[in-house]
Protein backbone atom coordinates (compact mmCIF):
# COMPACT_ATOMS: atom_id res chain seq x y z
CA UNK A 1 0.00 0.00 0.00
CA UNK A 2 1.35 3.43 -0.88
CA UNK A 3 0.83 6.76 0.86
CA UNK A 4 -1.59 7.63 -1.94
CA UNK A 5 -4.00 4.77 -1.21
CA UNK A 6 -4.82 4.74 2.52
CA UNK A 7 -7.08 2.14 4.10
CA UNK A 8 -10.38 3.60 5.23
CA UNK A 9 -12.43 2.25 8.12
CA UNK A 10 -15.93 3.28 7.04
CA UNK A 11 -18.59 3.53 9.71
CA UNK A 12 -21.22 6.06 10.76
CA UNK A 13 -21.14 9.65 12.01
CA UNK A 14 -23.39 12.12 13.80
CA UNK A 15 -22.90 15.85 14.18
CA UNK A 16 -23.14 17.37 17.67
CA UNK A 17 -26.35 19.43 17.67
CA UNK A 18 -26.89 22.94 18.99
CA UNK A 19 -27.50 23.13 22.76
CA UNK A 20 -31.21 23.95 22.28
CA UNK A 21 -31.88 20.99 19.92
CA UNK A 22 -33.51 18.56 22.36
CA UNK A 23 -34.40 15.95 19.74
CA UNK A 24 -30.89 16.04 18.30
CA UNK A 25 -29.38 15.57 21.76
CA UNK A 26 -31.72 12.67 22.52
CA UNK A 27 -30.64 10.95 19.30
CA UNK A 28 -26.95 11.62 19.87
CA UNK A 29 -26.92 10.38 23.46
CA UNK A 30 -28.96 7.29 22.56
CA UNK A 31 -26.49 6.53 19.74
CA UNK A 32 -23.47 6.99 22.01
CA UNK A 33 -24.94 4.98 24.88
CA UNK A 34 -22.49 4.62 27.76
CA UNK A 35 -19.66 6.00 25.56
CA UNK A 36 -20.94 9.59 25.82
CA UNK A 37 -22.30 12.08 28.31
CA UNK A 38 -23.19 15.78 28.28
CA UNK A 39 -20.50 18.05 29.68
CA UNK A 40 -21.65 21.42 31.00
CA UNK A 41 -24.32 23.72 29.66
CA UNK A 42 -22.67 24.81 26.40
CA UNK A 43 -23.62 21.85 24.23
CA UNK A 44 -20.44 19.88 24.86
CA UNK A 45 -20.35 16.11 24.97
CA UNK A 46 -17.59 13.91 26.37
CA UNK A 47 -16.93 10.78 24.31
CA UNK A 48 -14.94 7.68 25.17
CA UNK A 49 -12.57 7.10 22.24
CA UNK A 50 -9.83 4.57 21.61
CA UNK A 51 -7.27 7.18 22.72
CA UNK A 52 -9.17 8.31 25.86
CA UNK A 53 -11.88 10.84 26.60
CA UNK A 54 -12.49 13.56 24.00
CA UNK A 55 -14.79 16.57 24.11
CA UNK A 56 -16.94 17.48 21.12
CA UNK A 57 -18.72 20.83 20.65
CA UNK A 58 -21.77 21.71 18.55
CA UNK A 59 -20.87 21.31 14.88
CA UNK A 60 -18.14 18.72 15.51
CA UNK A 61 -18.61 15.20 14.17
CA UNK A 62 -18.55 12.03 16.25
CA UNK A 63 -17.53 9.10 14.08
CA UNK A 64 -18.13 5.43 14.88
CA UNK A 65 -15.65 3.42 12.86
CA UNK A 66 -16.50 0.02 11.44
CA UNK A 67 -14.07 -1.33 14.03
CA UNK A 68 -16.33 -0.10 16.82
CA UNK A 69 -14.30 2.87 18.11
CA UNK A 70 -15.61 6.42 18.42
CA UNK A 71 -13.55 9.36 17.17
CA UNK A 72 -14.17 13.11 17.42
CA UNK A 73 -13.62 15.19 14.29
CA UNK A 74 -13.28 18.81 15.40
CA UNK A 75 -14.59 21.40 12.95
CA UNK A 76 -12.31 24.43 13.55
CA UNK A 77 -14.76 27.07 12.30
CA UNK A 78 -17.59 25.91 14.59
CA UNK A 79 -15.24 25.35 17.52
CA UNK A 80 -13.98 28.94 17.27
CA UNK A 81 -17.52 30.28 17.13
CA UNK A 82 -18.65 28.23 20.13
CA UNK A 83 -15.87 28.68 22.49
Amino acid sequence: MSAFSPTFDHGAALRVPAPADGLGWSRLLAWLGCAGRPKGMHGLVEVATASGLAVAAPGDWIVLSAGGDYHVAVVPTTRAANG
